[in-house]
């Protein structure tokens, strides 16, 4: 018995390794890519700190950038970009996945266990047929987001110059990347000029929610359609919890912001500053003028992020559902956690609280860090490091501006969220389940 259990250790710490080390692999490749003098406008060399920054921010789909991507890069480094963006988003191991069926060779066990931790799929059977789907669904929805987007870029920037905009921003989108090309507008903007366009924020914010509510979602979906209690437990929480941390927030702003726009903008920003919070990167509006508890609430949506196995970062909508659960358990004074008529595991709600504390304590951390480093105030420097471990890449500012001890925070912070803070602790240690166990004795806590 303890033999299995520490080979089965063995096995999950080298997957977490191979999903750390591709991800890694990723972003020096992007890095030295976009060292390339054709990679910039100006045919110059970027300096590696620059592309480095780059490289992490759109491998783990973040957003944060040191150099506007429409004007500083060249259509070559826009692709390299681009590319490392739809990587990212679907998760290293599939794409290796990928090429390796395409070279005929045989995909083992072990292969197929490192794609399960990968895409948080419930097992191993069907793995394959799950990876298929993914693709299918990935390229499905980017092509759909790009021709519905073509006519708003079109219109504004021709015909072929459009098609890139339209795929490029489709791509962007359902990664939830936040990487944008409106910076020709004017550099950093975002989609701010685009902020009254009800059409194009609505594609936008559709492209958003689909990649962040994640694939065994919609496999659910497709598979049963309509009838929600036909679902698996971890799509029901997926769906309400996503649909609350959407409505809620929006309501929020609605009632706190945007009171000097007309309705039809006040409705658009306080609606996609919502969605886009959680791990997205774009803005159609200045976050500089923001209030401090509009920001701080825009922070704890960027922590929160999307949901698992999805393109998207941060703690994920099911870890704080499972926490929130838990704590009315215990207010309810009842001895399980229970959510549609299922037990939740003690094991399940142990890892989301490792995984809230690790995050908190990441987060809180490298703010007080960046603010002491910079002698920046702390909403903003806490505001950065949210953004840069949600994967969020939304900013009051002030990245471009930090020095380089700050932007290595930052970057590690990005790694860190788009690999997953427990993925990177299982990849460094191994468990240990032995058979013995210590006398249990009572706490008091609260």
């Amino acid at each position: 018995m303890k033999k299995g259990k520490t080979q089965n250790g063995i096995h999950n710490r080298n997957s977490f390794r191979m999903i750390s080390l591709g991800f890694l692999i990723l972003v020096l490749s992007g890095a030295l890519l976009l060292m390339l003098p054709i990679s910039s406008r100006e045919r110059s060399v970027t300096p590696f700190k620059d592309t480095l920054f780059t490289a992490i921010s759109a491998s783990c789909v973040t957003g944060l950038v040191v150099k506007d991507t429409a004007t500083h890069w060249s259509l070559f480094g826009q692709a390299v970009i681009l590319a490392l963006i739809q990587i990212g988003g679907m998760g290293v191991i599939t794409i290796g996945l990928i090429i390796t069926k395409l070279s005929g060779k045989k995909i083992g066990l072990w292969f197929r266990g490192t794609m399960q931790d990968s895409i948080s799929a419930p097992n191993v059977g069907g793995i394959l047929q799950l990876t298929k789907f993914i693709l299918k669904m990935t390229a499905a929805i980017e092509l759909t987001g790009a021709a519905l987007l073509y006519p708003v870029f079109c219109r504004e920037f021709g015909a072929v110059k459009g098609l890139w905009y339209s795929i490029f921003h489709s791509v962007s989108a359902f990664c939830n990347a936040g990487f944008d090309l409106m910076g020709v507008r004017e550099q950093f903007s975002s989609l701010t000029t685009l902020g009254s366009n009800a059409y194009a924020n609505t594609v936008i914010m559709l492209l958003i929610i689909t990649g962040g509510i994640g694939f065994l979602t919609w496999d659910d979906i497709i598979q049963y359609k309509f009838h929600f209690k036909k679902y698996r437990l971890q799509t029901k929480i997926v769906l309400v919890t996503s649909g609350l941390l959407i409505i809620l927030p929006a309501l929020f702003f609605f009632l706190a912001e945007y009171t000097d726009e007309p309705l039809k903008e006040r409705i658009l920003h306080s609606l996609f500053q919502s969605v886009t919070a959680r791990t997205a990167g774009f803005n159609t509006s200045d976050f500089s003028k923001m209030s401090e508890s509009s920001a701080l609430i825009m922070t704890v949506l960027m922590l929160i992020g999307g949901c698992s196995g999805s393109t998207a970062g941060g703690m994920k909508t099911s870890t704080i559902a499972v926490l929130f659960l838990a704590a009315m358990s215990v207010i309810r004074r009842k001895n399980d956690v229970e959510c549609f008529k299922r037990r939740i595991s003690e094991d399940t709600i142990r890892t989301a609280g490792a995984i809230l504390f690790m995050y908190l304590t990441l987060f809180l951390s490298t703010g007080i860090a960046i603010s002491m480093i910079e002698s920046l105030p702390m909403i903003s420097c806490l505001f950065e490091t949210g953004s840069a471990l949600g994967t969020a890449g939304l900013t009051l500012g002030i990245t471009t501006s930090l020095s380089l001890p700050s932007k290595i925070i930052l970057m590690l912070l990005m790694f860190a969220g788009r690999v997953g803070a427990l993925t990177l602790i299982y990849a460094a240690f191994s468990s240990h389940n032995g058979i013995a166990r210590f006398p249990q004795e009572k706490v008091t806590v609260g």
